[in-house]
Parts: C-alpha cells; sequence; structure tokens
C-alpha cells in the first residue's frame, strides 16, 4: 500500500463509510422489527464467544461494535486489493459496488457465520433486508471510496 500515497485513505474512508453506514441501517431496520441495539451488538460478539455474549452487557456490546468495524475494514481492504488487479471495480464502481455488496452478504451468511459460534435460523424476509443492506450500505460505500481515492 505504500506504493499509492492514497492506499490507506481509501481502505480508511472505504472502511469508515462501510461501518458507520451497515451498523446504522442494521439498528434502525431491526431496531423497527424489534431487536434492542444491545442485544444486536451482543449478537455481533456471539459470532467469537456463542451464546454467552448476551449475557456480558456493555462489554459484549462494544466487542459486537469492534468486530464489526473490524470486518468492514477487511471488506474494504479485500476491495481495495483486488481493484488492483481487476480495473472495472474502479472504471464502474456502481455496478461493481452493487455486486460486491451481494457478495459479502453471501459470503458473511453462507461461510463465516457457520463457522463461528453465532447460530440464526433462516428467514427469506431478512435475507432481502440483508442483500439490500450490503448493497446499500457496504458495497456501495466501499467501491465509490475506493474509486475517489484511486485516482
Amino acid at each position: 500500500m505504500e506504493k499509492n500515497p492514497n492506499a490507506l485513505l481509501a481502505v480508511l474512508w472505504a472502511g469508515f463509510a462501510c461501518g458507520v453506514l451497515d451498523i446504522t441501517a442494521a439498528l434502525v431496520v431491526y431496531g423497527y422489527l424489534g431487536a434492542k441495539p444491545m442485544r444486536l451488538l451482543q449478537g455481533i460478539a456471539s459470532g467469537l464467544l456463542g451464546p454467552k455474549a448476551f449475557d456480558g452487557g456493555l462489554a459484549m456490546a462494544l466487542l459486537g461494535l469492534l468486530c464489526h468495524f473490524v470486518i468492514a475494514f477487511g471488506a474494504a481492504t479485500v476491495y481495495f486489493v483486488a481493484s488492483r488487479a481487476i480495473r472495472i471495480l474502479i472504471d464502474h464502481a456502481v455496478v461493481s459496488g452493487v455486486l460486491y455488496g451481494v457478495v459479502v452478504y453471501f459470503f458473511m451468511n453462507r461461510i463465516v457465520l457457520p463457522l463461528s459460534a453465532a447460530r440464526r435460523p433462516f428467514s427469506m424476509k431478512l435475507m432481502i433486508i440483508g442483500v439490500v443492506i450490503h448493497i446499500f450500505c457496504v458495497g456501495l460505500p466501499i467501491s465509490l471510496s475506493v474509486r475517489r481515492f484511486s485516482k
């Protein structure tokens, strides 16, 4: 990344934008559906610690928030690195961002979550909501931030 002085800036902005937008959307949408903010954040921490994360209070919610941002910065880094080799990710950032949001959603739900300690039942409604959130709050912020700082 040191060869491109904007690389760190691209990843930082992309990860930060993704992290803030995604967690905000999750808190608003799932809050509307009845989820409490603390429980939602503890649910993220349960990926590391299993069900005992729900008994950990604020500390587990903060761990969940930290995990969320680590994942967001990881997704931003993957996109940035891929964009160095696959120029279409920069040249067609909107389409690429939409597709990347869908890919990240299914990667998280079909690979990461099954390997984690978290257990969640499948719901078509929640899958559709999750895909839409990932398109607008993960894929697009990452792709547009990387494009902005890659030129």
